[in-house]
């Protein structure tokens, strides 16, 4: 029998918590009532979710997604992030495919490590899901008198009506998967001046995994 379990698979058939299943089940229910989606979710299920706090009293729901279904979910972002908002009212939604980290070999092993499993590499593409459907136009790091860093992103514009109302979700969330601290803001009319502390402005090109120093 077809149930909202079919709509969640963990690893080593660990049972769903609670909140999981109520995700699973939101799924399920957007997919037997909501046309508009049906025939998209038909084929795709979560594999984790967890519901997180962030800045002040707000809470961000988070849904691990099979790495291999990243694309078809985001075919379906917009339509499916707004309509589990209304499900789990006052909560942000943030999809996040399931990424691995690969411990680097031991030294002398032959063995080599994808870079795509790095500890960077998966910060970098957790960046990306945790942001779309905007894209990261640039990035300022700035190392505080103590020592300290934290990152400031930039957005691109033209995705601001669906992520300017969360953006503190976003650093909030993305802060509590990667332990960085970052800032996410909406760009306007070009990257601002370097002022403060000590700053490193980084303006992305084309090839955004070799971004050129200003």
């Amino acid at each position: 029998m077809y149930t909202s379990r079919k709509k969640i698979h963990k690893d080593k058939d660990v049972e769903p918590t609670e909140f999981e299943e109520t995700v699973a089940q939101a799924l399920f229910d957007l997919e037997n009532t909501n046309q508009e989606l049906k025939s998209d979710l038909k084929d795709l299920y979560i594999n984790s979710a967890v519901q997180i706090d962030v800045s002040g009293n707000r809470k961000a729901v988070v849904i691990h997604v099979p790495y291999r279904l990243r694309k078809a979910f985001r075919k379906i972002h917009l339509r499916l992030v707004r309509e589990l908002e209304k499900k789990f009212s006052g909560k942000d939604v943030v999809l996040i495919a399931t990424r691995r980290i690969v411990r680097p070999p031991k030294k002398g092993s032959a063995a080599q490590r994808p870079r795509s499993r790095t500890l960077t590499s998966v910060h970098e593409a957790m960046l990306e899901d945790v942001v779309y459907p905007a894209e990261v136009v640039g990035k300022r790091i700035r190392y505080r008198i103590d020592g300290t860093k934290i990152m400031k992103i930039f957005l691109d514009p033209k995705a601001r009506n669906d992520t300017e109302y969360k953006l503190e979700t976003l650093s909030g969330v993305y802060r509590k998967l990667s332990g960085k601290d970052v800032v996410f803001d909406v760009l306007t009319c070009g990257l601002p001046a370097v002022d403060g502390d000590m700053e490193l402005l980084f303006r992305l090109g084309l090839d955004k995994d070799n971004p050129t120093l200003l």
